[in-house]
């Protein structure tokens, strides 16, 4: 099974597809009614990027079960892929908080 991988590689690559669905699990949660298009306009386009970064940062979360799944099942490896990626991500998150 795919899942049972442990390489640095494949932990990056499910680190940075889980905030992926993440913020597309976001959006049909809050923003229902409206295109992908319209959601993605909207959050980039807002004044402070407050609706992305609340997005992103509830994204995160995927990727700190996955962390926790991978590192309970001593898939060490491909934990330390999803980690480094979700570092990037929070990286990115606190830049668009200070700095957007």
């Amino acid at each position: 099974m795919i899942f049972k991988k442990d390489s640095l590689l494949f932990g990056a690559i499910l680190g940075f597809i889980g905030p992926l669905i993440g913020v597309l699990l976001y959006k049909y949660v809050k923003f229902q009614v409206f295109s992908f298009k319209e959601v993605f306009q909207y959050m980039i386009y807002e004044p402070g990027h407050k609706t992305l970064s609340v997005a992103l940062s509830l994204a995160l979360l995927v990727n700190a079960v996955l962390f926790t799944i991978y590192l309970n099942i001593n898939k060490d490896f491909t934990a330390k892929g999803i980690f480094i990626v979700t570092c990037i991500y929070g990286i990115v998150v606190l830049s668009l908080k200070t700095f957007g």
